[in-house]
């Protein structure tokens, strides 16, 4: 089956507008920060996109799923004031980079990366540590949002259970890695940490927008 072409936004970058590859849009955002930018699958829905705010469309999931109303009642809403985590990692070369976001605005938080020969696991569980640290350094008691079951679950047993290859070209994905399982060794926290529910809510904020 042949893969699907998607068109890509650009609203803040070296320059804006819409993009026929990921390649000609990485190279609008590649090192620009606070880049505004989101995959689209129609030409025609990336250009009315365009038209319009970033912010109408990060945490918006742009494919339109039925979810009944019990459902919605059952998840409630999400809680705005928090802050976001996410990862993206190109499943061809292993590129991997996570960042935070405050929930409400999107104003980003911090952003790391990229890492080479990683995997997006690692990526979310590194966010989520960054996040947790981040927040008790600022002495903030905002709860935090992760869209990964396997990151939660790695940061609560505070062990990356990952089946990824240590090598020469990721040493430093694999120092992190240490030194995020040490703090949560070494650290107590009240921090709530909490399941973005992408299918009632759509994409998390800090979603990457390459999907």
């Amino acid at each position: 089956m042949a893969k699907k072409r998607k068109y890509y936004v650009v609203w803040k970058g070296i320059k804006t507008g819409v993009f026929d590859t990921w390649a000609e849009c990485n190279k609008q955002i590649s090192g620009f920060t606070q880049a505004q930018y989101k995959s689209f699958l129609s030409k025609k829905e990336a250009e009315n996109a365009f038209e319009g705010s970033y912010w109408n469309y990060v945490g918006k999931n742009t494919k339109k799923t039925e979810v009944s109303f019990s459902e919605k009642k059952k998840v409630g809403n999400p809680i705005m004031q928090s802050i976001s985590v996410d990862a993206a990692c190109n499943t061809k070369t292993g590129d991997m980079e996570y960042k935070g976001v405050f929930t409400k605005t999107g104003q980003e938080i911090f952003i790391q990366g990229p890492f080479f020969d990683s995997t997006n696991n690692i990526g979310e569980f590194l966010a989520l540590v960054h996040g947790l640290a981040w927040l008790k350094k600022q002495n903030n008691k905002l709860p935090i949002y992760s869209d990964s079951k396997v990151a939660i679950k790695w940061v609560k047993d505070k062990h990356a259970k990952t089946n990824q290859e240590n090598t020469y070209r990721n040493k430093k994905i694999f120092e992190m890695i240490k030194r995020a399982e040490d703090w949560l060794k070494n650290n107590e926290y009240n921090t709530k940490i909490l399941k973005w529910e992408t299918r009632i809510w759509g994409e998390i904020p800090a979603d990457f927008g390459r999907k």
